[in-house]
């Protein structure tokens, strides 16, 4: 009998031992919750938009062709703005176009922004807040060589190449990635003949007036992130650009066609000189439309 009421004794003690010990430890894994719930708290930051899903275009470049000026979408977290590449520029237009496809500036932020001047972007360095210092010096690891050309020009909306100062940089080779978007012209006008400018804005005006009023720091860096969350091609006007390119060219070819079915004009007037049309140096044509370039 003792003995069994020795038995049942160590049963209860066990018993309390159990939940004594489960109790110790409810309450550090409740502890433990409150510390981590604490510390998520004090660390939260803004996360960059995870990349987009792979477009269609992106993945094969080959089945949708671009036309000698693309058409490109440049869509922030704080509206789009649509670009067109210019094709007398085509190292910084293929290199843009490069870039764009393999998904380089996905998730990097507008890390210059001065209001009533431009808003430049383009940096991966800018992915990582533990590099902010570094803000400004990032890109793919090459330069691109200047095509500062003097009818474009820094218009509200032009987008151009950010490079090095002259001292470091007398080339004027522009950065392999990060570029920059006018506001405000009058502001730019002394950029004009320094920078490469490519491209300019057929859309998101307004888009580009309000990246540029958001508050900044002392070094020009949105207080609250602006994210480039993908840059892709314009489909629909990429298309339209290339059925009119496709047009131009069928309507170049016709006088060709039909004086080969005609008689030759000497045979008809021997008498009158004959005049020949040769493309000079100083222009180039565009859809149809003769461009002079300024001396």
């Amino acid at each position: 009998m003792v003995k069994t009421r020795h038995c049942a004794a160590l049963a209860v003690l066990a018993i309390l031992l159990a939940v004594s010990c489960g109790g110790r430890q409810g309450r550090k894994n409740a502890g433990d919750a409150q510390e981590d719930s604490l510390a998520t708290a004090e660390t939260v930051t803004p996360e960059a938009p995870k990349p987009a899903a792979v477009d269609t275009a992106m993945r094969n470049p080959s089945k949708h062709p671009l036309p000698e000026e693309p058409y490109f979408d440049i869509v922030t977290t704080m509206g789009t703005i649509r670009v067109k590449l210019y094709k007398d520029t085509p190292k910084h237009r293929n290199n843009f176009i490069r870039l764009a496809r393999s998904h380089f500036y996905d998730g990097v932020q507008f890390h210059r922004v001065i209001n009533g001047f431009v808003i430049q972007g383009g940096d991966p360095y800018t992915r990582d807040t533990s590099r902010i210092d570094e803000w400004g010096e990032g890109g793919p690891g090459y330069n691109i060589d200047a095509e500062i050309l003097p009818e474009h020009t820094h218009k509200k909306g032009a987008l151009a190449a950010a490079r090095r100062g002259d001292l470091a940089n007398p080339k004027k080779e522009s950065s392999g990635s990060q570029f920059y978007i006018v506001q405000d012209a009058d502001n730019c006008k002394h950029l004009d003949g320094e920078y490469t400018v490519f491209g300019e804005t057929v859309g998101g005006l307004g888009v580009i007036d309000r990246i540029a009023r958001t508050p900044t720091d002392r070094y020009n860096r949105p207080v609250n992130p602006i994210y480039i969350t993908r840059i892709r091609p314009n489909d629909e006007l990429n298309k339209r650009a290339l059925e009119e390119e496709q047009r131009a060219l069928e309507e170049g070819s016709l006088p060709d066609a039909a004086q080969e079915e005609a008689p030759p004009a000497m045979e008809a007037k021997p008498t009158e000189p004959t005049i020949e049309i040769q493309q000079t140096a100083d222009s180039t044509v565009l859809r149809g439309r003769k461009l002079k370039h300024r001396e």
